[in-house]
């Protein structure tokens, strides 16, 4: 029944007026008018107080990120990076409101590694794989869409969409040369990792790279082109992306679909590759999400896919769909409202997307530590009684 449900309200939404005005304000190509701090509803002094510390807090992963990645992953067997990696940039970001940009630091043209906000760019192409029927519904069984080896036999013939897009899927098995026991292992008993019991599919949350590059290999043969292409076309250039950005796999992720080599995409850069992109082309994604899919008079991905991706996964009620960050019970960001939804990558890489406030806000390579600290003063700074319409 969900399932039907989903089905009929995409289809309602695809046919049925915009739900935000077409006429609201979104960036051409190449171009991102601004506002100034008081047009936009900021007190001048604290948003410049507030960039000033989101450019002050730099992350101390090292900028050498091929050094950076093996130490933040340095507990776990197998890290062997398979996908490029290069260095990173200092702290980066930009203030959108109502569309238009108001603060920017950093160096926003750089073209960086994302890491898990990749995942955000990988559900959203799923979920296009749904609106256009290629995927009935998200409660499908992944095998009862397409037959490739990694969806057959106990447990995993038997795992959905949904379970796969929640990371609830507990899928087993190695991936390009990775176990997915390998990945965030638990316990202090190494040797008792790859024979440690799993919870059977949808019985628990858990982050785990292998399991996204699954997902991206299984979407992979639902479209049948590279996922790269798919997202290229069906959304950033829709939104006026840059065509600076690229979406990497691995050495060894290369597989042969109706005749034509085509490489896998990962979601993240836990073994180098992933998505490398630039500030400009986060905010416009950021942008899309606050406008709930609405570019322009274009509806990228229908309204209910919006619904269905922010909606609070029971098993982690922080979490979404991959990588929708929810603050429905404000632990995640408590300076934050509720209805915020945070699309989170290592470094910190972050996509802070706020309906209430009709706020985007992208910052990179700050320290975790610090990101509710400058949502709170980016928040502060905002005059009192100031509409979010």
């Amino acid at each position: 029944m969900h399932r039907r449900l989903f089905v009929i309200a995409l289809c309602w939404l695809v046919l049925a007026p915009p739900a935000r005005a077409a006429d609201a304000y979104v960036p051409p190509p190449g171009a991102w008018a601004s506002l100034s701090a008081r047009e936009a509803g900021f007190d001048a002094g604290r948003l410049a107080q507030a960039v000033a510390f989101a450019a002050g807090r730099e992350t101390r992963m090292p900028r050498d990120l091929s050094l950076g990645i093996p130490l933040s992953f340095a507990r776990e067997p197998f890290d062997t990076p398979i996908g490029p990696i290069q260095p990173r940039g200092g702290p980066t970001g930009l203030v959108i409101r109502h569309g238009y940009l108001v603060a920017q630091w950093g160096d926003p043209d750089r073209v960086d590694m994302t890491f898990s906000v990749a995942k955000s760019f990988l559900s959203t192409v799923v979920g296009l794989a749904v609106t256009r029927g290629r995927i009935h519904g998200v409660d499908d069984r992944v095998s009862a869409t397409i037959a490739i080896p990694e969806f057959t036999g106990a447990p995993n013939a038997s795992i959905t969409w949904d379970q796969m897009l929640r990371q609830t899927s507990n899928w087993r098995g190695t991936l390009w040369g990775k176990p997915d026991w390998a990945d965030r292992p638990q316990g202090d008993d190494p040797y008792a990792w790859p024979t440690a019991s799993v919870p059977g599919p949808g019985e628990s949350w858990k982050y785990n790279d292998v399991r996204v590059n699954a997902l991206a290999l299984a979407a992979l043969h639902v479209w049948r082109e590279p996922l790269p292409e798919v997202l290229a076309r069906e959304v950033m250039q829709p939104i006026g992306a840059s065509d600076s950005w690229r979406w990497h796999g691995y050495e060894n992720s290369w597989v042969t679909i109706d005749g034509r080599a085509m490489q896998s995409v990962s979601g993240g850069g836990h073994w180098g590759g992933g998505l490398f992109i630039n500030a400009w082309d986060l905010g416009r994604f950021g942008l899309l999400c606050l406008r709930r899919g609405q570019w322009g008079e274009r509806q990228v991905y229908p309204e209910a896919w919006f619904e269905y991706a922010r909606r609070p996964t029971q098993q982690n009620m922080q979490y979404g769909i991959m990588n929708w960050f929810v603050n429905t019970d404000r632990k995640l960001l408590p300076s934050a409202p509720a209805s915020v939804i945070v699309h989170f990558g290592a470094g910190t890489n972050m996509v802070y997307v706020d309906p209430d406030h009709d706020l985007v806000v992208v910052a990179r390579w700050i320290d975790r530590g610090d990101v509710d600290a400058l949502i709170g003063r980016l928040l502060a700074a905002l005059e009192p009684g100031t509409p979010a319409d």
